[in-house]
């Protein structure tokens, strides 16, 4: 049943950036961040780790997981530290998963012939 729901959330998620592109004639740059935003403001409500707990993957793999961790992590280090520690704590917790996207992102580049 895990499976199911995880596919289920997973989905509509990427459906609603579907329906973004397709009917609002967003763009994807804006559908994405359209999307973080919303996991942001989905964890600042406290909406968002309830749906984690939910659905695993299916709301941990889409790019709202990245506004979630963004939230997560700045409300985390501003507890422990202060008000320098949104700044420091957004970096933090994300830090892996953007050098990550970059460092793959250029192997690619060497590996593969860009079109366009």
């Amino acid at each position: 049943m895990i499976f199911l729901w995880a596919f289920l959330v997973g989905g509509v998620i990427c459906v609603i950036g579907q329906l973004l592109m397709d009917v609002v004639k967003l763009t994807p740059a804006h559908t994405m961040s359209t999307l973080v935003v919303s996991g942001a403001v989905l964890a600042g409500f406290g909406l968002y780790e309830p749906l984690v707990d939910f659905a695993g993957a299916g709301a941990t793999v889409p790019i709202t997981s990245f506004g979630n961790s963004l939230v997560q992590g700045a409300m985390e280090e501003a507890n422990q530290v202060g008000l320098i520690g949104i700044i420091t704590g957004i970096f933090e917790i994300t830090s892996a998963g953007i050098s990550a996207a970059i460092i793959f992102g250029f192997i690619a580049a060497l590996i593969f012939k860009p079109k366009g």
